[in-house]
């Protein structure tokens, strides 16, 4: 987040605007207006300033545990290493980092309506009243709350693909997994340290929405 330059109203100007752009005279504002108005800027720019700190902290982090990785994986001499969730100590453990990758899952609009109305007529010539555990599971996985599917109860269709072998479920499968976008992938990092019990205590850096 950049830093903007930030400029409150001062008391030696004459006139004041408000949220809608108007002229107020500097004589017709109240005590706390003019304190809010020059202390609300004061938290706001140290606020940018952290925040930007923080920025900084998070990539050096990052970058720290990138090298950590590289030089562990090139220790048991894995040259294709699969990177995802890792933690990693100091010398005598006292310290702890977690690295944690979130990789959002969405689905391709036209091939999962494809997919499953494929699963719908799978149930409709296949299901019987024994099997309605299956219809179940078909169901609750394309239920939607807030109008989004639920990325892993979705996939968790996939477990079935060996399980279950007629042809209409193989081809659901088949465009339940050409469906799948992964648009991006955010890293989340947590330091602990041990404290005097013996239990790490998470170092609160509140990283998640940056």
């Amino acid at each position: 987040m950049k830093i903007l330059e930030i400029n409150a109203q001062r008391s030696s100007d004459k006139m004041w605007k408000d949220e809608k752009g108007i002229e107020i005279p500097f004589s017709r504002t109240t005590k706390s207006e003019r304190m809010m108005e020059t202390q609300s800027f004061k938290i706001l720019k140290k606020a940018l300033q952290l925040n930007e700190r923080l920025n900084a902290f998070k990539q050096e982090i990052k970058e720290i545990c990138e090298k950590v990785y590289a030089t562990y994986m090139e220790e048991q001499q894995n040259e294709k290493p699969s990177k995802g969730n890792f933690t990693w100590y100091n010398f005598d453990r006292s310290i702890k980092i977690e690295v944690s990758i979130n990789e959002r899952i969405e689905f391709d609009d036209m091939a999962i309506t494809a997919c499953k109305d494929k699963l719908n007529q799978f149930l409709t010539d296949n299901v019987e009243s024994k099997d309605a555990f299956i219809k179940e599971m078909v169901l609750d996985a394309f239920e939607t709350s807030r109008g989004k599917l639920d990325a892993k109860k979705v996939m968790s269709l996939l477990r079935y693909r060996s399980k279950i072998k007629a042809t209409l479920f193989q081809e659901a499968l088949n465009l339940l997994e050409s469906s799948i976008r992964r648009p991006d992938s955010k890293m989340y990092f947590r330091v602990w340290h041990r404290n005097d019990d013996g239990k790490y205590e998470n170092v609160e850096l509140n990283f998640s929405s940056i």
